[in-house]
């Protein structure tokens, strides 16, 4: 009996040994068409606490010396816009309104806020311009002039633009300005899977800041909720969620580069790069669209994201791409829920790695948080906004 313990002893500790050897390793990168596995924080090694307030925060994994707080509550809190003053506008997507908040006392919490408009249809978008707040909604974008002087008591909004499709289905949109001073407004495709009539669905078009000579910029894409520009270069990186029904491991998410006007990213035709789709595939090659600049993992749900051009970070984030995963669906087990880097690089292929995760709860296969976009401010810190659990996080570098 003594000698069968002393055995059992000696295997549990070997493996004790083995597993405490395991969580100590580095992050693992993607392959093409899947997710990087997760980071797994090494808890014995890191005594200092990375959060602050809700105590959900606890779940999550930053990387050494990085710190996530809750700057805001924000019902269904979506996409983001920042005022040079610092005022946060963030829009939604299942409710009808639209926020403002304000961190006045600089201690890193907001502590006022306002509801700059209700009984909208889905007003994701939000974008700020020359004091200015544009708001998008299913089929149009109106204007909030000279908001941040009228939070309290905002003035009637004007219509700048009420031609857009009224579907719902991957209607509801993300704006934001270039750097040419036009508003950019995704139109995503009306559907899972169909080759629309009308060439304005699965595109990105832009518009001057009145609504005036709205145009198709670029094509083949099935749903963008979130898009930036390359601090250097001026080049339009965005997201793009593949589509759904093909299986847990295809397709991939796509992280696009549009170069110049009218480039076509393949959809209906192609997924991926190289995927030809099951219905549509047979109808076009996909060596006649513009390929991704990275593969994310299937059915992430890429959304919003942001090159990191701030000081407040090591030089090593420096320019880096950050996205925000809102995590998947329908797939058997659940992926993303997370805030993604992908290497800015034009030698080799981009890298693919985990910033920081903790809001999907793998054994139990369940979410309290799901990121959606992703907005340096000021000071340099990383908010990130939270539709699920109607928060606004902001993430510091403590080093």
């Amino acid at each position: 009996m003594k000698l069968t313990m002393y055995y059992t002893n000696r295997i549990l500790t070997i493996a004790l040994v083995i597993i405490l050897w395991s969580c100590g390793g580095e992050k693992k990168q993607g392959t093409e068409n899947e997710a990087p596995k997760e980071r797994i924080t090494d808890r014995l090694k890191n005594k200092v606490k990375q959060y602050s307030g809700d105590e959900r925060l606890a779940s999550i994994n930053l990387p050494e010396n990085f710190h996530i707080s809750v700057f805001a509550e924000v019902p269904n809190a979506r996409s983001m816009a920042l005022s040079e003053n610092g005022t946060l506008f963030v829009g939604n997507r299942g409710e009808d309104k639209v926020y403002a908040v304000k961190d006045t006392d600089n201690d890193g919490i907001a502590d006022e806020k306002y509801v700059i408009a209700e009984g909208l249809s889905s007003p994701n978008g939000v974008a700020f311009k020359d004091g200015d707040l544009y708001v998008a909604e299913i089929s149009r974008i109106i204007k909030f002039s000279d908001i941040e002087n009228n939070l309290a008591n905002p003035p009637a909004h004007e219509v700048i633009y009420d031609e857009f499709p009224t579907d719902k289905s991957h209607g509801w949109k993300y704006i934001a300005f270039g750097p040419d001073g036009k508003l950019y407004v995704p139109v995503g495709a009306p559907c899972n899977i169909c080759n629309p009539e009308k060439d304005i669905y699965a595109s990105i078009t832009r518009m001057n800041a009145d609504g005036t000579e709205m145009e198709i910029y670029a094509e083949g894409i099935r749903n963008t909720v979130g898009f930036t520009w390359h601090p250097e270069t001026r080049e339009l990186y965005f997201t793009d969620n593949g589509r759904d029904m093909m299986g847990d491991s295809i397709p991939p998410c796509e992280l696009n580069i549009a170069t110049q006007k009218g480039q076509h990213f393949g959809y209906p035709f192609c997924h991926g790069g190289n995927i030809a789709d099951p219905e549509f595939g047979s109808l076009r090659d996909c060596n006649e669209f513009k390929k991704p600049y990275r593969n994310l993992g299937p059915h992430v749900a890429p959304l919003g994201l942001k090159f990191y051009t701030a000081d407040m970070f090591p030089a090593e984030y420096k320019n880096q791409i950050f996205i925000a995963e809102h995590g998947s669906w329908n797939r058997s087990e659940k992926i993303g829920y997370r805030i993604q880097m992908v290497s800015d690089t034009k030698k080799g292929k981009p890298s693919y790695e985990t910033f920081i995760d903790g809001w999907l709860n793998e054994s139990e296969q369940e979410a309290w948080g799901r990121p959606v976009d992703v907005i340096i401010d000021k000071e340099g810190a990383m908010l990130i906004s939270d539709d699920k659990a109607g928060l606004i996080y902001r993430v510091v570098y403590k080093g």
